[in-house]
C-alpha cells in the first residue's frame, strides 16, 4: 500500500510539473526573450589556460571571471581556475527566481531556482555517496566487455523511442535505419547484446526523443527543472520523458506478478537503475571535472543542459 501511494504521489507530482510547465512555456519564453541576459561566458580554447576545461562531451567550461572568495562549496575560487577578479555586478542581470541561462544562443528560464538548487545538491550527494561508489564496485567486478554488452542491450531496448520520434520529426531515412538496426541487433546481435548493425554493416542511426520532437515543432523549454534521481530537465523534456517511457517495452512487463500495472513498476525502476549504474562506469570523473572547473556547478550544469538540448533540437 505504501509503495502504491508513493508511485501515485510521484506520478501526480510529475504530471503537475509537466502540465504547469507546458502551460507556462510560451509565456516564459516570450517574457524572457526580450530581456538582456548574460550568463557566465563559455571559455574558448584560448582561454583554456586560464581555467576553462572542456569535458569529453566537449561542453564543460569554467567561468572566465570569478570572485576571489571561495564559492559556496569553499573549494573553488577564481584564482584556482585562473580567472580574473570579476566586477561585482558582472552577473548582476541574473535575477533571483527569474534567472535565465544563455550560452551560444541557448537559454532557459529558471523561475524555480530554489527548488532546483535543492534538488541539484540532493543529486550531488546521491552521486558521491551512492552512485559513484556502487559504480566503482560494479566496474571492479564486471570487465569492460561485459559492461559494453549490457550497454548495447539497453540501447537496443530503446529503439522504439528513436524510431517513433524520428518518424514524428520527418526523419524517415533515420527511422528506417533505426528499424534496420533494431532487427539486426535483435537477431544477429543476439537480443541486442552486440551492436552488429554498426560493427558488421556500418549502419548508424540517430538519437531522437519526444522532448526533441516537441522542440522541432517549436515548443520551447518552458523552464528549467531538476528532478531528484533523474537530474536536469525542462518542462518540455519532462513531458517528453514520460512519453518516451511508454515506448520502452520493459514498461509493459509487470514484475513481480503482484505488482500493479502502473507507469512506474518495480521492473522498470530496476532496469533504469541498473542502466544508470552501468552507464556511469564509463563516465566516472566527468562530473567531478565539471564541478572542480566551475565557479557555480549548478549554473554550469544548467548552461550545459540548455546548450546540449538546443543542439539536439537543431540536429
Amino acid at each position: 500500500m505504501k509503495h502504491a501511494c508513493f508511485r501515485k504521489t510521484v506520478i501526480v507530482t510529475l504530471y503537475f510539473f509537466i502540465m504547469a510547465g507546458l502551460y507556462c512555456a510560451a509565456g516564459y519564453q516570450s517574457a524572457y526573450s526580450e530581456e538582456r541576459v548574460v550568463s557566465p561566458p563559455i571559455a574558448t580554447p584560448e582561454e583554456a589556460d586560464k581555467g576553462a576545461i572542456r569535458s569529453s562531451a566537449g561542453v564543460l567550461a569554467a567561468n572566465k571571471a570569478a570572485p576571489e572568495a571561495a564559492d559556496e562549496y569553499g573549494d573553488v575560487t577564481g584564482k584556482d581556475v585562473g580567472g580574473k577578479p570579476a566586477a561585482e555586478d558582472e552577473y548582476g542581470n541574473v535575477k533571483e527566481g527569474k534567472e535565465e541561462a544563455e550560452g551560444e544562443g541557448a537559454r532557459i528560464a529558471d523561475p524555480i531556482e530554489p527548488w532546483n538548487r535543492g534538488m541539484y545538491h540532493f543529486n550531488d550527494k546521491l552521486y558521491f555517496w551512492a552512485l559513484k561508489p556502487v559504480a566503482r564496485g560494479y566496474k571492479a567486478v564486471l570487465p569492460e566487455d561485459i559492461r559494453v554488452i549490457i550497454n548495447n542491450f539497453y540501447f537496443n531496448l530503446k529503439a522504439p523511442v528513436r524510431i517513433v520520434n524520428n518518424l514524428l520529426q520527418g526523419k524517415f531515412k533515420f527511422a528506417g535505419l533505426e528499424v534496420s538496426r533494431f532487427l539486426i541487433n535483435s537477431t544477429v546481435g543476439v537480443g541486442g547484446l552486440r551492436d552488429c548493425a554498426k560493427e558488421c554493416f556500418g549502419i548508424t542511426g540517430r538519437e531522437a526523443d519526444f522532448g526533441q520532437t516537441l522542440g522541432k515543432y517549436g515548443l520551447g523549454h518552458g523552464f528549467y527543472i531538476v528532478w531528484p534521481f533523474l537530474g536536469p530537465s525542462s518542462a518540455r523534456d519532462s513531458a517528453g520523458f514520460v512519453a518516451d517511457w511508454y515506448l520502452v517495452p520493459v514498461t509493459y512487463i509487470i514484475w513481480p506478478p503482484s505488482a500493479k500495472d502502473d507507469l512506474v513498476n518495480p521492473l522498470s525502476v530496476i532496469v533504469y537503475t541498473h542502466n544508470t549504474i552501468n552507464y556511469t562506469t564509463f563516465h566516472i570523473g566527468e562530473y567531478e571535472m565539471l564541478k572542480n572547473a566551475s565557479i557555480d556547478p549548478y549554473v554550469s550544469m544548467r548552461d550545459i543542459y540548455a546548450q546540449y538540448r538546443k543542439k539536439k533540437v537543431e540536429d
